[in-house]
């Protein structure tokens, strides 16, 4: 047994076992810890990139179980956190029963998205399209946020969430560069957009608190169109 690869492995199956538990709590309808165990499988999604580099540990069996961790934690559990949103404004229009299907769009694209990765060589330091651990924050931040909020009803909302879901979902698998954080240097000269990200996500979380990743995850966006995903 290599002890080296299992590490990063073992890591990565935290991620995957995190994602889990955000989708059981998103069907239970309990957005809140949704939102805290996706976040958690981000932390653990991180951890195990930086231990595989770290270790030079890479293996074929870590990059397929990398891409299933990901697909459930950043793919599934964000679309069913925007399913029961979607659930629960539309509630009060039975013509509408269909709309929080549409929330689906998300894990389709985001294995789309993941599919692409694996064989794109052009995303070693940086990416092409969104990455589905950011976009799955997004939804995890507006998740936690509107748990006792919905608007039930209120079209402008429903409308709002689907043409939102859509337009990310196709950000995913979009030709647009996008930035990493990972660094070669802790130079502000070449680390100047990430740094800014970093600096102001802080400042987002400290004042809108779990809704300043949403925020900070817009704010990235924003970011990569100026930096040109260098």
């Amino acid at each position: 047994m290599n002890i080296k690869k299992s590490i990063p492995n073992t890591i990565t199956c935290c991620s995957l076992l995190s994602g889990c538990v955000a989708v059981l709590l998103a069907l239970r309808g309990d957005l809140q810890w949704a939102a805290y165990w996706v976040m958690a499988a981000a932390v653990f999604d991180f951890c195990d990139g930086l231990a595989a580099r770290t270790l030079q540990a890479f293996s074929p069996i870590g990059k397929d179980l990398d891409s299933l961790s990901d697909m459930v934690s950043f793919g599934v559990a964000p679309g069913m956190i925007v399913f029961r949103l979607l659930e629960e404004a539309c509630q009060t229009e039975p013509t509408m029963g269909f709309v929080p299907y549409l929330a689906f769009v998300i894990p389709v694209f985001s294995a789309l998205r993941l599919a692409k990765f694996n064989i794109d060589e052009r995303q070693t330091t940086s990416f092409i399209g969104m990455p589905v651990p950011a976009h799955a924050l997004f939804w995890a931040s507006i998740g936690h946020a509107l748990q006792d909020a919905v608007p039930v009803g209120h079209i402008g909302f429903i409308a709002g969430v689907v043409v939102v879901a859509f337009l990310l979902s196709f950000l995913l698998v979009s030709e647009v560069p996008m930035f990493s954080l990972k660094v070669k240097s802790l130079k502000w000269k070449g680390n100047e957009y990430r740094y800014l990200l970093v600096i102001w996500a802080v400042v987002f979380v400290a004042s809108l608190g779990v809704l300043g990743i949403a925020g900070a995850i817009l704010l990235y966006i924003v970011l990569s169109f100026f930096n040109k995903g260098k």
